[in-house]
């Protein structure tokens, strides 16, 4: 019984997980542009994380990828609060998708997911056959659960439980927490409680407040991923604990009124057991977020009291760019347009020192923080380039058009830099999954390296700020001296291998970063150089 179960179970897992990444590989990036672009406001919010949640079937990953965008300043805490209760709404697609009960077409299913996964090259088909697999499994795991339960009606000790559950509400609702915690995911123990129910091993008085408790515990998951993130990231997992926490105390205290409802839709619309479930689940969440919405602002201020201090995150959409002025002053625009260019360029320095930190500490926090700033980058690279490229459709003097092109091509060095600092974190991470170890003499020597390639790529962004020829000419004579230092380091890195001090594998990674850190000096004084042709 506890093997078909626990099997089930973990196929059950599988399914939903294997369902929503091929759901997600099917969206793309528009899913993170859409929990970007439509959070406007809480209602807007609401919208955006049902439908995110539904498409990738995980309340915990929309909240996860919510807790991120808050942490690199995408989203403000007023706009994640909406998300969230946005996706406590479509988490329960699943509950309803299970009360379907297409359980004995699960295996065909299987079957097609299988066929496209394995006869088909076609990415998107690939993709499809991912959605359909899942899904199979989901249902097949959910059989073999409920074959597993079954027996379960025969104990002594199942049967006092289920009469202290009914008895109980709040014991039910802390089984379902502490089991949302252990599976971490809500969809699985509904799934459990749907196969349970059906089954006539709860009545329920006993399924409703444990359904409660799924919705809290599933809350773990964003409280994990807000570990370590920035204030504001820990403030968006709290409301989400509290939003819970907030709905399970109003429907206990309405649990009588709630059961009698949910029992009179039961009959009036001859509802399978799965399905009575399904709704009571889609009740629960779509009513406490119509409760909760008008209080948005009450729910942030109190997490605000509950998580002090002062938020780190820096502002990482555009600022300047408006695009009245490219019809109205493009001089104006051209001076907008400069101004975001400068702020890319300190966030480009700002993540080569996350990852420097990340070098000397080993800490992850300064990996995660250097990788947001990078998508930061990525992201104001698009807004900046979109912008430049209306504005050379304006008339500009000859002067401006030479410092639209300079701006243009500046933008591309700087999103450069994030990428190749990405690309050093990466051989940061393959030193720490391999265990290889760098000599102390190498890692000085690349501490040497690292501070004047950050202290030229600050030279540059600065003289760009006040057009300073003198700056610029100072920063091609430090991109110089990285390139004698990159073939001083290979050097000195040959004679190491030579006398055995390090292994091959060792000095492959410390290359690299070395070639790495040397192309970030090119692009920096590639920044240089444009003022100085600007300035002749």
């Amino acid at each position: 019984m506890l093997f078909e179960f626990l099997g089930g179970l973990g196929i059950f897992l599988f399914g939903i997980k294997y369902m929503g990444d091929g759901l997600q590989k099917s969206a793309g990036d528009r899913l993170r542009d859409l929990l970007d672009r439509f959070t406007t406001n809480p209602l807007m919010g609401v919208l955006a994380g049902m439908l995110v949640t539904v498409l990738i079937q995980s309340s915990s990953a929309t909240t996860v990828i919510t807790v991120g965008l808050v942490s690199a300043g995408f989203m403000t805490l007023r706009q994640a609060i909406g998300v969230i209760m946005g996706a406590n709404i479509g988490t329960t697609v699943t509950a309803f998708i299970i009360g379907i009960n297409v359980g004995e077409y699960a295996l065909p299913i299987i079957a097609a997911g299988a066929v496209l996964l394995f006869f088909f090259k076609n990415k998107k088909v690939h993709n499809v056959g991912q959605i359909v697999f899942g899904f199979g499994a989901l249902f097949y795991g959910l059989e073999l659960m409920s074959e597993g339960m079954k027996p379960l009606s025969s104990l002594e000790s199942f049967h006092d439980l289920t009469v202290n559950l009914s008895s109980n509400p709040i014991l039910g609702v802390i089984v379902g927490t502490v089991f949302t915690v252990i599976v971490q995911s809500s969809s699985a123990t509904i799934g459990i409680l749907q196969g349970l129910f059906s089954e006539n091993l709860l009545d329920l008085n006993a399924a409703l407040p444990v359904l409660f408790g799924d919705n809290i515990g599933t809350t773990i998951t964003a409280v994990l991923a807000s570990i370590g993130a920035s204030v504001a990231a820990k403030r968006a997992a709290a409301v989400h604990v509290l939003f819970n926490l907030i709905g399970t105390t109003i429907f206990l205290i309405l649990l009588k009124p709630f059961t009698l409802i949910i029992g009179n839709i039961q009959e009036a619309l001859n509802l399978n057991p799965e399905m009575t479930i399904a709704f009571a689940h889609g009740i629960f969440n779509a009513s406490n977020t119509i409760i909760q919405l008008p209080f948005v602002a009450v729910l942030a201020w109190i997490v605000t009291k509950l998580i002090p201090g002062e938020d780190s995150v820096l502002e990482y959409r555009t600022k300047h760019l408006d695009p009245v002025f490219i019809e109205q002053s493009p001089s104006i625009a051209l001076g907008q347009a400069k101004e975001e260019v400068l702020r890319m360029g300190k966030f480009s320095i700002h993540g080569l020192e996350e990852t420097h930190e990340f070098l000397k500490t080993r800490l992850q926090k300064h990996s995660d923080n250097a990788i947001q700033i990078e998508d930061a980058l990525n992201n104001l690279d698009r807004k900046i380039t979109d912008y430049l490229i209306q504005l050379a459709t304006s008339s500009l003097s000859d002067h401006e058009s030479e410092e639209h092109t300079m701006l243009m091509d500046t933008v591309r060095d700087i999103e450069r830099v994030g990428d190749h600092y990405e690309n050093i974190i990466e051989l940061i991470e393959y030193l720490q999954a391999n265990k290889v170890k760098i000599t102390d003499s190498a890692m000085e020597d690349l501490e040497e390296m690292f501070n004047l390639t950050i202290s030229t790529v600050s030279d540059s962004i600065q003289a760009l700020d006040h057009n300073d020829k003198e700056a610029a000419a100072h920063v091609v004579q430090k991109e110089e001296e990285i390139d004698k230092m990159e073939r001083r380091l290979r050097k000195q890195h040959i004679l190491r291998l030579n006398e055995g001090l390090c292994s091959a594998q060792a000095g492959i990674i410390y290359v690299d970063i070395v070639s790495n850190l040397e192309r970030i000096g090119d692009h920096a004084v590639n920044i240089a150089e444009a003022i100085l042709g600007e300035e002749n």
